[in-house]
């Protein structure tokens, strides 16, 4: 889709409706990767927010690597909802939390990040002089998106949380600018304004306008794949599509061979290795169909729509390697046992097990690249270690997801997808040695958080039991 709309030239007045609003970079940055972006994380998830993202922001000027690393920044406090909830939906199906609890509880947890990440998101491209010259905009950007999250979460359920959160953000955002606008315009693209000179810093100028149809016809493929998104996401569509075709396949030599014993579950249960090829209800399958429908909107014949997709194909093969393969990691981990030894040697920590067991979450989407992958090879172990130290497990499996959310910005796939969408190929390793040291001190302060809501009044106020 994103490739269609680049050859077509939607894409340049969809980056031109954007910088449009504003010419300086650390909003644009605000509106575009953090706000834009948790609207594609909770419309699909799995990597396409910073694919879009990433591609919007090298496209406005943007280096390689700010384009890239800031992307990853900025998708972490919406992960935990991504994909219409998946994450959470999946750690209460497998793991026998109340969904509309752990939700809850996920809810209490992330607004105080939502608030964070711009802030943080900015000072990690402009510094603190130029995160403190935009931090109204930033404050309207971060509460506006928390309050619906904390809402949401709280009293509808996991679903819609990043999309109505997002859409709010951004309106809240450029209603702001409407009558706000920063002393001096950031005009530089480079991280923390490395090449910013005084001829950089000057009054806004005159943007590119684009007329009222070019403008609907940009944005009109990301209105059809936020809806058959929407729509492949309710559980009657899904359940309607798997009735027409979903077969199943039982893993010879692997299904009901594994044996889970105590304490990691109450009693003796065998493991199933069932695979599902649920091709009509993937949420991919949505996405393939929004861009065939767009396509012909666009005016493609069938001929070039088939070209593009395999062109597309050969583009991110090297990503679509990689997920494969982190996913054959994860299910080897799950099935081996590892997850769980690893589970119960974190439950040694006692008292600091709120910190570790957060810990355990990013780790596991570090290692896996999803949130969802996270909560299932750690959301049961959560659950055990919770009721051996007398704590909630709401908190923890939480706590998994919350935690998991800083690990997202260092996972090979997220890494991978931002390099090939911004066309940064074999520069894998400095994407990573920039965001690491952001991703370890978020969730560090995502564990202190959790430490807080375990032992200290009026934090523990906030935990549901």
């Amino acid at each position: 889709l994103h490739q269609l709309t680049e050859q077509n030239g939607s894409f340049k007045v969809l980056q031109d409706s954007l910088s449009g609003i504003t010419e300086d970079r650390r909003i644009q940055l605000l509106l575009i990767a953090f706000s834009f972006g948790a609207f594609f994380e909770g419309a699909a998830g799995f990597g396409t927010p910073v694919a879009v993202t990433a591609a919007i922001l090298i496209g406005l000027g943007f280096s390689p690597l700010a384009a890239s690393g800031l992307s990853l920044i900025a998708n972490t406090a919406p992960v935990a909802f991504g994909a219409l909830g998946t994450p959470v939906i999946t750690l209460a199906k497998v793991h026998g939390y109340d969904l509309m609890e752990v939700t809850a509880m996920i809810g209490r947890q992330l607004p105080f990040f939502s608030v964070l990440v711009p802030f943080w998101l900015i000072w990690a491209f402009a510094g603190r002089k130029g995160m403190m010259e935009i931090w109204p905009a930033i404050l309207v950007a971060g509460l506006s998106f928390a309050i619906p999250q904390f809402l949401v979460s709280n009293y509808i359920g996991p679903e819609l949380v990043d999309i109505i959160a997002a859409i709010v953000s951004m309106v809240c955002l450029v209603g702001f600018l409407r009558v706000w606008q920063p002393k001096k315009v950031w005009t530089s693209a480079s991280l923390r304004g490395k090449d910013v000179s005084a001829s950089e810093v000057k009054p806004p100028q005159p943007v590119v306008q684009h007329s009222k149809q070019a403008l609907i016809a940009a944005w009109m493929p990301w209105v059809i794949l936020s809806v058959f998104v929407f729509i492949w996401g309710l559980p009657s569509v899904k359940a309607w599509l798997n009735g027409f075709f979903a077969p199943s396949f039982p893993m010879a030599g692997l299904h009901n061979m594994i044996e889970k014993v105590p304490p990691v579950v109450p009693k003796p249960t065998k493991e199933g290795a069932v695979y599902v090829l649920n091709l009509l209800s993937a949420t991919g399958t949505a996405i393939l169909l929004s861009a065939v429908i767009s396509g012909f909107l666009m005016k493609y014949n069938p001929v070039a729509i088939v070209r593009t997709f395999f062109k597309t194909i050969w583009l991110v093969r090297y990503s679509l390697l990689t997920i494969v393969l982190m996913l054959a990691l994860g299910t080897l981990t799950r099935y081996s046992g590892t997850d769980t030894t690893l589970g119960l040697a974190f439950a040694n920590t006692g008292v600091l097990y709120p910190f570790f067991g957060t810990l355990m979450g990013w780790l596991g989407v570090a290692l896996t690249g999803s949130d969802t992958a996270s909560n299932v090879l750690f959301g049961g172990m959560q659950k055990v270690a919770a009721d051996q130290l007398g704590l909630s497990p709401n908190l923890m499996g939480a706590a998994n997801s919350s935690g998991g959310v800083m690990g997202k910005m260092i996972d090979a796939q997220s890494i991978v997808v931002a390099s090939t969408a911004t066309r940064w190929f074999n520069r894998e390793g400095d994407i990573l040695r920039y965001v690491f040291f952001h991703s370890i001190a978020l969730a560090c302060l995502v564990g202190l958080y959790v430490t807080l809501q375990a032992y200290v009044w009026p934090f523990t106020l906030m935990v549901v039991h």
